[in-house]
């Protein structure tokens, strides 16, 4: 990545801004450096700790520019691309340029930026990290969220040249996040996910009796935001192409609560929502879905210490970006699981658990 310009341009009353205080730059896309990559991404990277809204702001409001035309959050970058990026405070220079007045985002921002954290690493080389993400983790900032796991593994690795997402969880799902170490890797991560070439499969606790079996769910999906400006999704005819394959793996009965089944999801789409939006949609929420679920359930749960959406990233099977090989990445099954299940009654296992907890994998039976 090549920064052609670090000066600050003039301001809108004709003045110069302080030496001190952060400067337009206008950055040259590089092939090792931002080819093929979205623009919200690669601005997460250039300007780490700003929240992603903030960014998404200055996008809109067209301060960020690319080969001097305006632009949306999700295009793709080309070699060659000149992109504008007006001052904004960044993790490294918060502390100085608070000190000569510049306002961060919404105002303030601290001087430390994003606190580090170390997760549960699953598989790591040169080119590639796998975590188990925790529930209640967002995997980056933005939305009133001021850091997700990306910024704080950044954070704890300061060392890292590069390290970016290859997909996303939603906050409440836990379980199997794979990151790119290398813009190489990273490309061919993206590639496999979006040809339906990687192996990804969920499981979670949903509200019924589904069948001990597989059943194919295809519905379009549509996203939309509500009056209050949350982001929601619906079927509805004309959306989105979306198919979760959905097989049930154990049925159990809890006291004052009902019949509740662990189900694995496989999905050959990767839509926002989709496995939550399919299952609710076929009468079968998510337990502890707080978007799409059934609330008074969810709310009798709570109150017995059952608190989380049950909805896990069980597993990931892909090719290894450098090398070729396959590989079987698997999370361990949350403990919230297990106790949930364990203060059911079994009334009825398809065969494909292992103590009623964990799916095998189809190529290993």
């Amino acid at each position: 990545m090549n920064a052609l310009s670090t000066k600050a341009e003039a301001s809108p009353a004709g003045r110069r801004t302080s030496g001190a205080r952060p400067a337009v730059r206008r950055l040259e896309v590089d092939e090792d450096a931002g080819g093929g990559q979205r623009l919200d991404n690669f601005l997460m990277r250039h300007c780490k700790g700003v929240p992603k809204s903030h960014l998404y702001q200055l996008i809109r409001s067209g301060q960020v520019r690319v080969n001097g035309k305006r632009c949306r959050p999700d295009d793709r970058l080309s070699v060659g691309d000149l992109v504008r990026v007006p001052p904004v405070v960044t993790g490294q220079s918060a502390q100085q340029a608070l000190g000569e007045g510049a306002v961060g985002p919404s105002g303030a921002f601290g001087p430390r930026g994003a606190p580090p954290a170390q997760f549960a690493v699953l598989f790591e080389d040169e080119a590639v990290l796998a975590i188990d993400k925790p529930a209640g983790v967002a995997v980056h900032g933005g939305s009133g969220i001021a850091h997700g796991a990306i910024e704080r593994l950044r954070a704890a690795r300061p060392q890292a040249k590069f390290l970016e997402l290859a997909h996303r969880l939603d906050r409440e799902t836990s379980g199997v996040l794979l990151l790119g170490k290398k813009r190489a890797a990273l490309l061919s991560l993206h590639a496999q996910l979006r040809e339906r070439l990687a192996d990804k499969r969920y499981l979670a606790i949903v509200v019924g009796r589904w069948p001990l079996r597989t059943k194919t769910v295809q519905q379009p999906l549509h996203r939309f935001l509500t009056p209050e400006g949350e982001r929601r999704v619906r079927v509805q005819v004309g959306g989105q192409e979306a198919l979760t394959r959905v097989t049930g793996l154990e049925q159990f009965e809890v006291a004052g609560v009902g019949v509740l089944t662990l189900v694995e999801a496989k999905i050959e789409t990767g839509r926002t929502h989709q496995i939550r939006v399919h299952l609710a949609h076929a009468g079968f929420p998510i337990v502890g879905d707080e978007k799409y679920g059934d609330f008074a359930l969810n709310k009798l749960l709570d109150k017995t210490s059952h608190k989380r959406m049950f909805l896990h990233a069980i597993s990931m099977k892909f090719r290894h970006p450098i090398d070729g090989r396959t590989i079987t990445l698997e999370a361990p099954l949350p403990e919230e699981f297990r106790a949930l299940m364990a203060a059911g009654r079994s009334i009825g296992r398809s065969g494909r658990t292992d103590g009623g907890t964990r799916p095998q994998d189809e190529s290993q039976r």
